[in-house]
């Protein structure tokens, strides 16, 4: 008589969220939840079509989640906030409460907080350490720190203290963990971080709606060698992300990588700004306009005009949930440092990346080819 054996446990993955407690953070969190459980299809998530099928990426229900924040609200009732604002479905906070809860319990108090005298190498040793118990609690095999939290204003020359985006970086290359910053904030792009980085890293600032646009737009006008005279925007958007951007230096931090693809994309940079207005009662909703002024054959001088109106947290959830499936996948095969292959979620991508979003997405699949080839 034979003795059964048990089936091997799923390896699982951890994805340390940066602003845990945040409209993104919560959307990747209940929505992983539901795509994994089957109750709501995976738009807006690359890595879940056919072209990364036997790449070797960790699937949805073997990711545990947990973050630093310093806001209180807990993740149960983030939720249901948002499905009240109508930015997930009505019932899905009760439905998807015991995957919320769950993270909740494994966020941590974030910082630098008021009148916290700690040095910068004793918060990223806390930080570093938060991770690292999180990882051997749950027993995962790896993890991906993914930073999700409110635009900060950018560093001053000066400033002797790291910003908190640099800090929260620094600690997840002390705990051995993979990372991508999502936001505009500093990151790994402050002179005290330059690497070699012992585990893979990628881009700044993720490219959901307006730059998206842009990076399609500007590839269109070059290739028809069209001269674009100038082009400006409007961005008016609420909630957290609004209300961070209000700040000068915050929004010198967005509008840049805005500005940088377009000089990536037209080999120039046109005349035009980009003006980022908050309006609270718009809550995780944003509308961005575009004026471009363009000029035809024998001087024709024409416009186009475009209008984006979408959710932060829907646009941007499924990016953050394809870049922790490529980096965990990335990290396990052995690769390290910037990967420019993932510019495709990126407004700032890593050095190396094209600039148009086509090119941009050729060059993804050749990572999801590298890593199938690894993972036959």
């Amino acid at each position: 008589m034979t003795t059964p054996t048990s089936t091997p446990a799923v390896p699982r993955t951890g994805i340390w969220l940066i602003g845990a407690r945040g409209s993104v953070a919560t959307t990747v969190v209940a929505g992983c939840a539901a795509v994994a459980g089957g109750l709501q299809p995976a738009i807006g998530m690359v890595t879940l079509t056919p072209h990364f099928a036997g790449s070797g990426l960790p699937d949805l229900g073997s990711l545990v989640f947990g973050g630093h924040d310093v806001v209180s609200c807990l993740l149960p009732k983030r939720a249901e906030q948002l499905a009240a604002r109508g930015v997930l479905p009505y019932d899905l906070p009760q439905v998807v409460r015991n995957e919320l809860a769950a993270a909740e319990a494994e966020i941590r108090v974030g910082g630098p907080v008021v009148d916290d005298l700690s040095q910068d190498h004793e918060l990223i040793c806390r930080f570093a350490d938060d991770i690292a118990s999180f990882r051997t609690r749950n027993n995962l095999v790896r993890c991906v720190v993914v930073n999700v939290a409110s635009t900060e204003p950018a560093p001053r020359e000066g400033d002797e203290r790291l910003p908190a985006s640099s800090l929260y970086a620094a600690a997840a290359l002390r705990a051995g963990a993979a990372y991508a910053n999502f936001t505009p904030s500093t990151g790994l792009h402050h002179p005290a971080l330059t690497g070699p980085y012992d585990v893979p890293v990628a881009g700044r600032d993720g490219k959901t709606g307006q730059t998206l646009l842009r990076s399609v737009l500007g590839p269109m006008f070059a290739q028809r060698a069209l001269t674009v005279r100038s082009w400006s925007g409007t961005n008016l958007l609420g909630g957290g992300d609004g209300a961070a951007l209000a700040a000068p230096d915050a929004a010198a931090a967005k509008n840049a990588g805005k500005a940088r693809v377009l000089a990536d994309t037209l080999g120039v940079t046109p005349e035009g700004v980009v003006h980022i207005d908050d309006v609270p009662s718009m809550g995780d909703w944003k509308t961005a306009w575009d004026h471009i002024a363009f000029e035809g054959f024998l001087g024709a001088r024409m416009v186009l005009q475009t209008t984006w109106q979408g959710c932060d947290s829907a646009l941007a959830a499924p990016l953050v949930l394809d870049l922790v499936r490529l980096l965990a996948r990335a990290h396990e095969v052995g690769l390290a440092g910037p990967l420019p292959e993932l510019g495709f979620y990126f407004k700032d991508p890593d050095p190396g990346a094209p600039a148009s979003l086509s090119e941009q997405y050729v060059a993804l699949l050749g990572l999801a080819e590298r890593l199938r080839a690894e993972h036959t």
